[in-house]
């Protein structure tokens, strides 16, 4: 049996979208983002529900579990940060798994043209992006290529050989809201293929659940209404990492923490006013790491 992703557009991608188009529009810079694409590549029909500060807000509490909105913003700008870093660096190439309706090649376009941009995805998803663009108009940079990728009946290693993907080059390897999808064979022979194409030096930045949303513990604000979310439109959870084995996991592929956050740190970071109060409180499912290659 096909999976959804194979036939439809990812939902959880266009949920993300969502987001981060809603997080545009707001007026509170705590939980304003940057990405002006995002509004772009929604339907006419969605756009009037989220550009009036009331009607989003009724409009997010309806369809958004527990602290995921602001779980997407403090995503957005932890990941943009890395991102933005290996631009100013002069990386050689950033590859993004699973891009979606991500749109950093884009933003960051003018931060660092000599980095090679390259974005991963099943096809109908990227199609399907890649068609947004074309219809609003938006150019798609020289630096960028895309990698369409069926992973029952096609191999990752000569897929990205194939787009021109260089081994041992200062790279970031970007896996946003990805591995929590994957089944754990899937997250070896990924992070096999990172650690094999990674130069000394190359970065990972990506997003985990923990171990027990699996198990449904019930341990997590958030836990079962974002679980009962993925499930009902087909895209299950299938991979977990406690924070304690986050060390083992990444030194299995040669790389080492540089950064690790948890929901509470993130509200620490993102959702704290003037006054020291923390006014967003973020979905506790995931953690956030980035990690660098020894």
């Amino acid at each position: 049996m096909k999976r959804r992703i194979e036939t439809k557009t990812s939902r959880t991608a266009e949920m993300t979208c969502l987001s981060r188009a809603a997080s545009f529009w707001e007026t509170d810079s705590l939980y304003k983002s940057d990405d002006y694409i995002a509004p772009l590549l929604l339907p006419a029909h969605i756009k009037p529900l989220l550009r009036v500060s009331l009607v989003r807000n009724i409009f997010l509490r309806m369809i958004a579990p527990k602290g995921i909105y602001e779980y997407v913003i403090a995503r957005t700008k932890y990941i943009d940060t890395v991102y933005e870093k290996a631009m100013a660096e002069h990386f050689d190439q950033i590859l993004i798994f699973g891009a979606g309706f991500d749109t950093r090649a884009l933003r960051f376009q003018g931060k660092g043209q000599n980095t090679h941009i390259f974005e991963l995805d099943v096809p109908v998803t990227q199609k399907a992006k890649i068609g947004q663009y074309h219809k609003r108009h938006l150019t798609i940079p020289s630096n960028v290529t895309f990698i369409a990728i069926d992973f029952d009946k096609e191999v990752l290693t000569e897929k990205l050989d194939e787009a021109g993907f260089k081994k041992q080059q200062r790279s970031l390897f970007v896996l946003e809201g990805l591995l929590m999808y994957l089944q754990p064979e899937s997250v070896h022979e990924t992070f096999q293929t990172i650690k094999n194409y990674a130069g000394k030096d190359s970065r990972v930045v990506f997003d985990y659940i923990h171990t027990s949303v699996l198990l449904q513990e019930g341990n997590h604000y958030g836990e079962s209404e974002i679980a009962e979310t993925v499930t009902s439109v087909g895209e299950q959870w299938c991979f977990g990492i406690e924070r304690a084995g986050i060390g083992q996991f990444l030194r299995e592929y040669e790389f080492e923490l540089i950064n690790h956050k948890d929901a509470k740190e993130l509200e620490k970071e993102y959702f704290v006013d003037k006054d020291g109060n923390i006014v967003g409180k973020v979905n506790d499912t995931h953690c956030l790491v980035t990690a660098r290659k020894l």
